[in-house]
C-alpha cells in the first residue's frame, strides 16, 4: 500500500512562487494573480463561472488548481488571507495622508 502524498508531493500545473512577485505568494503561473483572490471570490459566494466571467483572463482550469492548491495548503493560504485583511496593519504600514486644500471655501 503506497503512502498518501503530502501536500508540498502534489504538483500544481498552474500555480507558482516567484520571488518579487506579490511577494513572493502562490499565484497563477505565468501572471501576478493570487491564489488567496481566487480563494477570497470563492468564499465570497462566487461560482467558479462567476470568477471566470469577473477575471476574464484566467482558464477554468487555473481557477479549479487554485482551489486545489488552497485545500492542499489552507493554513498558508488562510494566514495570507487574514494578513492581507489586517487593515490595523495595513494602517501603520501605509498611514493616511491629509488631502491637500483645494482652496474651495
Amino acid at each position: 500500500m503506497a503512502a498518501n502524498p503530502t501536500p508540498k508531493d502534489i504538483a500544481h500545473p498552474y500555480i507558482e512562487r516567484r520571488p518579487g512577485v506579490q511577494g513572493g505568494r502562490p499565484v497563477i503561473k505565468g501572471s501576478r494573480f493570487p491564489v488567496s483572490s481566487v480563494v477570497q471570490n470563492y468564499r465570497r459566494g462566487l461560482s467558479v463561472d462567476e470568477i471566470l466571467r469577473e477575471f476574464s483572463s484566467l482558464t477554468p482550469a487555473e481557477v479549479f488548481d487554485a482551489l486545489s492548491y488552497y485545500h492542499d495548503h489552507q493554513a498558508q493560504i488562510d494566514a495570507e488571507i487574514i494578513e492581507l485583511n489586517d487593515i490595523d496593519k495595513a494602517m501603520r504600514l501605509y498611514p493616511p495622508t491629509d488631502r491637500p486644500d483645494n482652496g474651495g471655501g
